[in-house]
């Protein structure tokens, strides 16, 4: 048997509460103002961009703990890129930055090679450009 790990409930005027089971924490969604909505909460589409980027930082930070790296800090900038006939993301723009990052040139490249192929990267299409770049 599969074990559900969020509900997701339609609160009405373009709006969604998804609460994730074993920790009772909740996210809302609201459409944006150009696709009838009002914009007080990620979208959707947001979501997807922000959880790349989630992601990418997640599996970077396995890698940056086992080679003695400290991470903490590291930000990202993400700038989604929508096409309108059909609507749907065409990029995810992505920019890291942490400016007092001690890591050998290596140690970059794994991180940068963690980011690259984290789950949520591997798993949207290929037809989304993923646009990724590093600063440090």
């Amino acid at each position: 048997m599969e074990n559900v790990m969020a509900t997701v409930t339609y609160l009405g005027d373009l709006r969604t509460e998804a609460v994730h089971l074993k920790s009772q924490s909740t996210i809302h969604t609201d459409a944006p103002t150009d696709n009838q909505g009002r914009g007080e909460a990620f979208s959707p589409t947001d979501l997807v961009s922000a959880a790349l980027s989630s992601c990418m930082m997640t599996i970077m930070g396995q890698v940056a703990n086992r080679e003695g790296v400290v991470l903490k800090g590291l930000k990202t900038e993400v700038v989604k890129v929508m096409t309108a006939n059909p609507r749907k993301i065409a990029e995810i723009k992505i920019t890291f930055s942490h400016p007092n990052l001690i890591a050998t040139d290596v140690q970059k490249q794994k991180l940068k090679n963690a980011a690259i192929t984290c789950p949520v990267a591997m798993s949207l299409s290929e037809a989304l450009k993923q646009t990724v770049n590093f600063e440090w």
